[in-house]
């Protein structure tokens, strides 16, 4: 286990991150975080913004009782919030908020209206900072990030294959598409640290074949890295066959069915990794508490599949599975941006 001991470099790394979300000294910072988040962070947060000469201040809410019947994680719909008015004023007033949620906002039911008041959201995922100080800005990176959302957003039909027996195919017609880069310097937007990651969330009944995980692929809701095949069927966007023989199919069984909830069974999201500074090994590096897996998400050439909530199809559920795989294909209309694992050097 990593000391919780505060470092000079994580300030450094801190203010690093938010300079590229462009808080100015004088500016207003609002830090949200509940009794369970990592201290630590909230901590260097606070440091960060007073060296550069930003007004910050805290919202402090009590974690809320979680009334599932399995644990929750990775949803990125916290809800820490609870709906509170004055909470939401707080932010939506503060320009810059630090988000240090266990979950975070981005999926959170307040964050819209957060947003549409015009302040920016940096999402700083519940990792220990030895982590975040090696993923720093890269001016490049949010280059091409870019370039993958606009090419996704004109995509038709999004085609994912491996040697494992994956033919996945998604219609990508109307599917809303998100580049994430590390960080915000826009009104009205939100962004998260790690960065490095394109998802889109396609309408409803357009994904369609056969998900086929192999020994080494990640479920980041576990933090496990697979040593058995788990075999999906895939029909209108449910998973309606879940197969495999060892553990690992044996846990996604139990745990989406105790839910109790079809649109757990149902894809949230595709994307893929584009991240060279994330590293596929990071999660055996690590103790469970100490991270949450950003990382593994950036991946560069990783395919991220994810079930659970979908606001944009309409489909709204606290089961969720994040699902880094390595050794895919994916082709957009035809051209291939990862091929095998490796991302291809089409977006300049």
């Amino acid at each position: 286990m990593l000391a919780d001991r505060i470092e000079a470099k994580w300030i450094d790394a801190f203010c690093e991150i938010f300079e590229r979300c462009a808080v100015k000294a004088g500016d207003t910072a609002a830090i949200l975080s509940e009794t369970q988040s990592r201290a630590l962070n909230v901590h260097l947060a606070e440091l960060a913004l007073l060296r550069m000469g930003a007004k910050p201040f805290h919202v402090v809410m009590p974690t809320p009782r979680n009334r599932n019947i399995v644990p929750v994680r990775s949803t990125g719909a916290s809800e820490a919030i609870q709906r509170l008015g004055p909470v939401i004023s707080a932010l939506q007033q503060a320009g810059f908020v630090v988000d240090c949620t266990i979950e975070g906002l981005m999926h959170a039911v307040e964050t819209p209206e957060i947003l549409k008041a015009g302040a920016r959201i940096l999402v700083i995922s519940n990792e220990h900072p030895e982590a975040l100080e090696r993923m720093v800005p890269d001016p490049a990176l949010k280059k091409r990030v870019r370039a993958a959302a606009k090419m996704l957003r004109g995509t038709k039909r999004m085609r994912v294959t491996s040697k494992a027996g994956t033919a996945l195919d998604v219609d990508m017609v109307g599917a809303s598409t998100v580049g994430v880069w590390g960080w915000t310097d826009k009104p009205g937007t939100l962004a998260h640290w790690p960065g490095g990651i394109v998802v889109s969330f396609p309408k409803s009944g357009t994904i369609n074949g056969t998900l086929v995980m192999a020994p080494g692929d990640i479920n980041l809701t576990f933090k496990r890295y697979l040593t058995s095949s788990v075999k999906m069927t895939l029909k209108d966007d449910y998973v309606v066959e879940l197969e495999g023989e060892g553990t690992d199919a044996a846990m996604m069984r139990a745990y989406l069915a105790a839910w109790g909830d079809r649109e757990a069974y149902a894809v949230s999201h595709v994307g893929f990794g584009m991240n060279p500074a994330a590293r596929y090994e990071a999660l055996s590096m690590y103790d469970q508490r100490d991270t949450n897996g950003t990382e593994i998400r950036a991946v560069s050439g990783n395919f991220l599949f994810s079930t659970g909530a979908n606001e944009f199809a309409g489909r709204y559920t606290a089961g969720h599975f994040d699902l880094p795989m390595m050794g895919t294909t994916i082709e957009l209309d035809g051209v291939a941006v990862v091929r095998e694992g490796v991302l291809q050097d089409v977006f300049g």
